[in-house]
Order: structure tokens, then C-alpha cells, then sequence
């Protein structure tokens, strides 16, 4: 990684970010890091509409858990949570296989709401934040509608990301995968100044095809990256299996290896270093032929205290000090 803790002026630290492997990473990056110097850059492509309601899973995920309020047994949506309203949807002959709680509801009739009202999602998150008292500051990748689309054996239409992933369970093979709306997209505001402006990028421990994947597909996003002085990845994969969710099914789809160094692959046109884990120290040699470096770590998240740890290794793989102020 080469250099010492230099930042640039007006500098930070850009982690790119989707699903609750991200979220459980972010919040132990808070406790290592400053807060107000951390941008997360986060998925939308699995934003959904219910009931008329829009859904934005990714950046409640990562709002809710840098605000303290996460549930983090179930890694999504809002701890103590109620269900009274999804019930009363199900009586009235709703499907309520998208599980939305009593207290998120208001988020979405609020962020619905902003949006007819023509509030971009830059914007609506920023409120957001400031609203729940969430001190780094959080940027959908972009304003844009783009939506995770595939196609699976056995369904003449393609389904939504949130149909096969949580209506179907990920149980239908998945024949190809794409981002639609894609072609269309822009960086939202902020987005490639704070790339721009980076001391370091830390790619979470997220889903490469359907998490990390959309979001290097937005046009600029991946030129940018390949700036940034320092950047690190924190693997999805340990001894072939993915940590959760269905990463090592969608890697094997697209044709990449089922591992630390499949993923190293993937994103070694512009990343530096990759966290792999101690179980599965093998495959750092792997990492290492792909052109990253690797860095041999802890990456299980049982808890505040392990993420935190893992955090504290990625800031020593990047050179990056600990505050005095957020030592405690």
C-alpha cells in the first residue's frame, strides 16, 4: 500500500456500500474513524415500490445502523420493530411477503411523499441522516431509477431482485442478471467529488453482483475509483461459501470463482488490497496474483466488537490513524 497517512485537503474515507454485510461493517467503521470524515456511497438498484410505497433497502439498512437503530439479529430494518400494519394489508388481501415494520412505514410514506413531491434521492437521504442524527454523510450512487432485473429458469418474465430474493428465496436459477435503467444513469450529487476527494475507498464486505456490481456500473463511477490513492476490499467469500446471502450463487452465474480471489478479479482494475479471511489463508496467494494485495484478518461480524476489529485492521492495511476522538 505503500505510503504513510498523507490525506489529501478534503479527504476522507468513501466505503462503497449495499446490504447488511455493509451495514455491520459501518457500524464498527464509525467507532475507528471519525464519522463526519466517512462518505458511504450506496446501492439503489434494489429499491422497489410496495403498496405504493417506495422501498430504498440499501440505504435504510446503512441509515439505520449508523443511527443506532438497526436491528442487527435480523441485520435489516428497525430494532423493536411492529407489524400491525402488514397484517392489516394481509387481511385485506395484500401480498405481505415484503416484510415492512410499523415504524420503517413511516420512512417510506415520507420518502414517497418527498419524491412526488420531485425531492431527488440525494436529497431525501440527506434529510434522513440529518432527521436521525447520523453524522457521515450518506449518497445513493445515483438520483436515478435503476432496478436489478433477472431472469430465471422457469418464469417467461424477468423478476425484481426483491421478487427472486425474497418472494422466491433465491430458489429459481438465475439465467442472467442485469441493471436496468443503467444506460440513463448520473452519479448522484457528491458522489465523484467525494471519490475525487478521498484519502482512501474501502469496498464493504457486500454482494459483488447485486450490492457492489450497480454500482460500479454507473458511468464515471469506476474511472473515478481508479484514482483514489488507496483502496481497499473487504471479501464476501470465505472458504467458498458466501458470509450470507447469495453471492457465491450469482458469482458462479457470472462466471467468476467462488472466493476471495474471484472477487479480487472482479475489481482489481481499481482495487489496491483485499481483506481475506483467516480461515481461508490459502487463497491469498490467489489475491495476490490477481494484482491486489492481500491482508489476512478477521472478517466474521458476530458482533459491535468484531466489526469494529475488522475495521480497525482495514484503516492499518490503508495507513489511515485512529482520532484520539473516536477511540473511546
Amino acid at each position: 500500500m505503500g505510503r504513510g497517512h498523507q490525506r489529501r485537503a478534503g479527504g476522507g474515507t468513501v466505503c462503497l456500500a449495499g446490504g447488511v454485510g455493509a451495514a455491520r461493517f459501518l457500524r464498527g467503521l464509525v467507532r475507528v474513524l471519525d464519522p463526519a470524515t466517512i462518505t458511504v456511497v450506496v446501492n439503489t438498484a434494489d429499491d422497489v415500490e410496495r403498496h405504493g410505497l417506495w422501498v430504498s433497502p440499501d440505504i435504510d439498512s446503512v441509515v439505520y445502523g449508523l443511527a443506532g437503530l438497526g436491528d442487527e439479529e435480523r441485520g435489516w430494518g428497525l430494532a423493536g420493530e411492529t407489524w400491525r400494519c402488514l397484517e392489516g394489508l394481509g387481511r385485506l388481501g395484500e401480498e405481505t411477503w415484503f416484510q415492512l415494520g410499523d415504524r420503517d412505514l413511516a420512512t417510506h410514506i415520507w420518502r414517497s411523499w418527498q419524491r412526488r413531491n420531485g425531492r431527488p434521492l440525494s436529497a431525501i437521504t440527506a434529510a434522513q441522516c440529518a432527521a436521525l442524527g447520523v453524522q457521515a454523510r450518506v449518497l445513493p450512487v445515483t438520483d436515478q431509477v435503476v432496478t436489478t432485473r433477472m431472469s430465471c429458469r422457469g418464469f417467461a418474465a424477468e423478476l425484481h431482485l426483491q421478487e427472486w430474493l425474497v418472494r422466491e428465496r433465491c430458489a429459481p436459477p438465475v439465467e442472467s442478471v442485469r441493471y436496468a435503467g443503467i444506460e440513463r444513469a448520473r452519479p448522484a450529487p457528491g458522489v465523484l467529488e467525494a471519490i475525487g476527494e478521498a484519502g482512501a475507498v474501502v469496498v464493504c464486505p457486500s454482494n459483488p453482483v447485486i450490492s457492489i456490481g450497480p454500482i460500479l456500473a454507473v458511468p464515471g463511477i469506476r474511472e473515478a475509483l481508479r484514482a483514489a490513492p488507496r483502496s481497499i476490499a473487504i471479501t464476501p467469500i470465505v472458504a467458498g461459501a458466501a458470509v450470507r446471502g447469495p453471492a457465491a450463487e450469482l458469482l458462479a452465474q457470472q462466471g467468476v470463482e467462488v472466493s476471495a480471489a474471484g472477487v479480487a478479479r472482479l475489481y482489481a482494475d481499481f482495487c489496491r488490497a483485499m481483506v481475506v479471511d483467516h480461515r481461508d489463508p490459502q487463497v491469498a496467494a490467489a489475491v495476490a496474483a490477481a494484482g491486489v494485495e492481500p491482508v489476512v484478518a478477521e472478517t466474521m461480524m458476530d458482533g459491535a466488537g468484531a466489526a469494529a476489529a475488522l475495521a480497525e485492521a482495514v484503516c492499518r492495511a490503508l495507513g489511515l490513524d485512529r482520532p484520539p476522538a473516536a477511540a473511546a
